[in-house]
């Protein structure tokens, strides 16, 4: 006889349904999570000793490359210093040169200037020896003649004329010229037909100039205009 009772009876039997491994929810423990189904895959297993030995290599070849740079740098420096401390001897080699010629020339400027002040005169007392001769030789001789005594006195004169071109003395002889209060000295002014005024009538007394300077004015008369056409 078929015992025909609804499936919904609870009286009715369960019928024991055996699930497969495929369809089990649970998973084994000692296995993780599948990750086939997910699309990521595990990293590759890595290695902390190697990673250390390269980087602590990498770290040798920078600290390395810092000392080689270092040693060119100092290196340049101490170049640089020795061609500087080269150029400073040199330097100061030129300074005491120039330093010892300077003084050089001081000395013997201070020496020609000792020489020019005490024989100013050397020249001019050279030109004049010989008038001195003149003149002694003509006191040595006391029955001299006035015509020799002239003679002897106009070659004196010449010779202290020589002289003093030498020396660069010149005569100041203005007469007919304009007065100059520079080179002349007037005594006095006179009435004159024949000179216009404010010009120089008489040379009483001449002149001296020793290069461009007046050693001694002329003493002259000097025309008032009076008279005058």
């Amino acid at each position: 006889m078929v015992d025909a009772r609804s499936p919904s009876d609870p009286a009715a039997p369960k019928a024991d349904v055996q699930q497969s491994p495929e369809q089990s929810p649970q998973q084994s423990p000692q296995h993780g999570p599948s990750s086939a189904g997910t699309g990521i895959s595990e990293p590759p297993d890595s290695h902390p000793a190697t990673d250390s030995v390269a980087g602590t290599a990498a770290g040798s070849d920078t600290v390395a490359g810092l000392v080689d740079g270092a040693d060119l740098h100092f290196a340049s420096d101490a170049a640089a210093l020795i061609e500087a401390q080269a150029r400073v001897a040199e330097y100061h080699e030129a300074y005491l040169r120039a330093k010892a010629e300077m003084e050089n020339i001081r000395r013997r400027a201070q020496e020609d200037i000792a020489k020019t002040h005490k024989y100013a005169i050397e020249n001019f007392a050279e030109a004049l020896v010989p008038v001195i001769d003149s003149l002694e030789a003509a006191l040595a001789t006391p029955a001299a003649t006035p015509e020799q005594m002239r003679s002897g006195v106009e070659i004196t004169l010449r010779q202290l004329l020589s002289a003093f071109e030498k020396a660069r003395l010149t005569p100041i002889d203005p007469k007919g010229e304009r007065f100059d209060p520079n080179r002349h000295q007037a005594i006095s002014m006179v009435p004159s037909a024949e000179v216009a005024a404010q010009h120089i009538v008489a040379v009483l007394q001449k002149g001296w100039v020793i290069a461009d300077r007046v050693l001694k004015p002329a003493l002259v008369t000097v025309s008032n205009g009076t008279g005058a056409s």
